[in-house]
């Protein structure tokens, strides 16, 4: 099942090397898994990592999907309709 948001927006690939610019920026490098904003592509923090950084750039932008930036996956959450894809 989709949403307007996701189906607008294209699908990134995952790169490994990246990192939660976010926490690297706190001086903490304990994340669980990133996710990629597909409005500018920032990169941030699962909502199961301590500080939550991806929620936390959707609040600051209001930019309604994340994908996962995993290898292997491509789903995506839509914060505005509350979705997986």
């Amino acid at each position: 099942m989709s949403c307007d948001h996701t189906t607008t927006l294209p699908t990134l690939p995952a790169d490994p090397t990246d990192t939660c610019g976010d926490c690297v920026a706190e001086g903490n490098r304990h994340w669980v898994h990133l996710r990629r904003c597909l409005t500018c592509g920032h990169v941030a923090c699962c909502d199961s990592s301590p500080r939550k950084h991806a929620t936390a750039h959707h609040h600051a932008t209001t930019h309604p999907v994340m994908q996962s930036h995993e290898p292997g996956e491509s789903w995506r959450w839509c914060f505005i309709d509350e979705r997986i894809v």
